[in-house]
């Protein structure tokens, strides 16, 4: 049975995938890795959180969530084995490092350079952390927002 003069047309014209085509599975790929990288940060910075000991641990919990909520845009990461929290070029914006990282009597948490919180020539950028009240929380949710505003 001989193929029929429409089936061989339609063998001729396809040459593989259009350069729209190709341009858009390009684009879906760099999706998926991005979503495949974002799901790993967050998982490393979970794993990090969980081997902390306490108190650490459960301010690393609680700040985790603060940030998740207050800033859902930053992809969760580590950075020098701490949790920490990237904008959409990868840089850290917010970082929580525990007391037990360095020994010292309190835990940090601190601001890089890609934060949005300048005030005048100076400013704070790392807060020292014995436990986290309430009142804590409130000035660490406002402080992030105001880091990626």
């Amino acid at each position: 049975m001989s193929p029929t003069k429409d089936t061989q047309k339609s063998a001729k014209k396809s040459k593989g995938f259009t350069a729209e085509e190709k341009a858009a599975a390009k684009a879906r790929m760099q999706e998926l890795k991005a979503e495949a990288e974002k799901a790993d940060g967050e998982s490393t910075a979970l794993a990090a959180i969980a081997a902390m000991k306490e108190p650490d641990r459960s301010m690393a919990k609680r700040i985790h969530a603060i940030i998740k909520a207050s800033a859902p845009d930053l992809s969760a990461k580590t950075w020098y084995g701490q949790p920490a929290y990237a904008n959409k070029d990868g840089k850290v914006v917010c970082f929580f490092q525990p007391a037990q990282k360095f020994n010292t009597r309190y835990s940090t948490f601190g601001f890089n350079d890609a934060a949005n919180l300048d005030e005048g020539a100076m400013w704070p950028v790392a807060f020292a952390l014995k436990e986290l009240t309430a009142a804590d929380e409130a000035r660490i949710r406002a402080l992030v927002k105001k880091a990626v505003s």
